[in-house]
């Protein structure tokens, strides 16, 4: 089964490391540098899973969450969120998403567990 992964973040180095990632395991991937053109792409296709940051222009990922959520057919996608710790300080975490992965961090080995434990082993 071919899975379809949306991954939305203003930082190019970011995408393209996530979407390559994902790419290697076989995942058609899209990509938005913010909420807004997210939105746009979501009007196309239903990804089985959605990466986003959070501190975006446009949009951020808190407010493209909140219209995801609002969309019956839409709340359902699973959400990792992107996020860098020292940006975080001080917010709160979203509590909406299924998992958070800390950008300054192996961003990968951390990807590879979120998709585990969100989408199964097979992910």
């Amino acid at each position: 089964m071919i899975r379809t992964a949306l991954v939305v973040d203003d930082s190019m180095l970011i995408r393209h490391t996530v979407c390559r990632f994902l790419e290697d395991r076989g995942y058609t991937v899209e990509s938005a540098t913010n909420g807004a053109d997210a939105l746009q792409i979501l009007r196309g296709i239903r990804p089985d899973v959605l990466i986003t940051d959070m501190m975006m222009p446009k949009m951020d990922g808190s407010q493209l969450i909140t219209e995801l959520k609002k969309d019956a057919e839409m709340s359902t996608i699973p959400i990792i969120v992107l996020a860098g710790r020292q940006s975080a300080a001080g917010l709160p975490p979203e509590h909406r998403a299924n998992a958070t992965i800390w950008k300054d961090i192996d961003i990968v080995t951390q990807l590879d567990k979120a998709l585990r434990d969100t989408l199964g082993p097979e992910s």
